[in-house]
């Protein structure tokens, strides 16, 4: 992919990014903050969840991935052996391993605005390992390029996700019954491995 979606500021969800979300995930939403970063295409493609979800459990994953057609891509990606190799990189390479580390921090500190998860690691295997690319792109789309370089390196191996319009189709407000999914809208993936807010 040669250029990313453009970094957006977070904004209150509406009730059509509820909708959006659930038909993207197949499930309601929990947790949710904020839209943290939206697709081209106009849907959410990352959200912020509450560091608690709503029962008091402690959920440490403050950037989600909703967008199938991007899990899906970055699925491909860690079957293919990226996060080995980029893990492999971390500890040869002291001035990425840096720059990880402080994309770590930079994590934390962002959760800990909201509210603090004390003993809690940050997410994706950071500070010191890739563990799961979902959650890396999902902060790095939600922070703008230049706070998480593996983040960074995994959306540039990505495909332009968005070209094929939105992923899914919420139904209208007024209709009544399930979701209707669009043409182009895929079945929902599973949901990264780091946890599930929904």
């Amino acid at each position: 992919m040669e250029t990313p979606p453009p970094k957006t500021e977070p904004t209150e969800p509406t009730e059509a990014d509820i909708a959006a979300f659930q038909e993207q995930l197949g499930r309601p939403p929990r947790g949710l903050r904020a839209i943290a970063h939206r697709c081209p295409c106009g849907q959410p493609d990352v959200v912020e969840t509450a560091p608690r979800l709503e029962d008091g459990t402690p959920f440490p994953t403050l950037y989600y991935l909703t967008c199938p057609r991007a899990a899906s891509a970055i699925g491909t990606l860690e079957a293919n052996g990226v996060m080995k190799e980029m893990t492999a990189r971390l500890a040869e390479d002291p001035e990425l391993a840096a720059a990880y580390r402080a994309a770590h921090e930079d994590y934390i500190a962002r959760r800990d605005a909201i509210e603090v998860l004390q003993g809690f690691p940050s997410a994706g295997g950071m500070p010191d390992r890739v563990k799961c690319l979902h959650v890396l792109v999902g902060h790095s789309l939600a922070a703008g390029p230049g706070v998480n370089p593996l983040g960074d390196e995994a959306i540039a191996m990505l495909p332009e996700w968005w070209r094929k319009g939105p992923c899914v189709t919420p139904r209208d407000d007024s209709a009544d019954g399930p979701a209707p999914r669009g043409p182009s809208a895929p079945a929902p993936s599973p949901a990264p491995r780091e946890g599930n807010p929904a």
